[in-house]
C-alpha cells in the first residue's frame, strides 16, 4: 500500500487543493488535524480513498491527496480509519 506523497506534488494539484480549502471554507484547525495524520505516514489504498475529520473529508487516489469535501458531501472510495 502506498503512503501519501508530500513532496514533488504536481503544482496543478497543489493549486486545486488550495482552491478547495478556500471554496469550501475548510478551517485551519481541520488542516492541522490533516497535518498530524499525515505525519504518521499513513498507508492508503492504490485506488480511491477518503478520511473523515470532524469538519471535513480528505479524498485521494493512491499516493495523492486529491480534494477536500464538506461534511455532508458524499465521498467515493475506501474509508481510511
Amino acid at each position: 500500500m502506498p503512503e501519501i506523497r508530500r513532496r514533488n506534488v504536481p503544482r496543478a494539484l497543489v493549486a486545486h487543493l488550495e482552491d478547495r480549502v478556500s471554496d469550501r471554507e475548510i478551517p485551519i484547525g481541520q488542516l492541522q488535524l490533516l497535518s498530524e495524520w499525515l505525519t504518521g505516514e499513513p498507508e492508503v489504498p492504490t485506488g480511491k480513498w477518503f478520511k473523515r475529520f470532524p469538519g471535513m473529508i480528505a479524498c485521494g487516489e493512491g499516493e495523492f491527496l486529491k480534494t477536500f469535501l464538506r461534511i455532508g458531501q458524499a465521498p467515493d472510495g475506501e474509508e481510511i480509519p
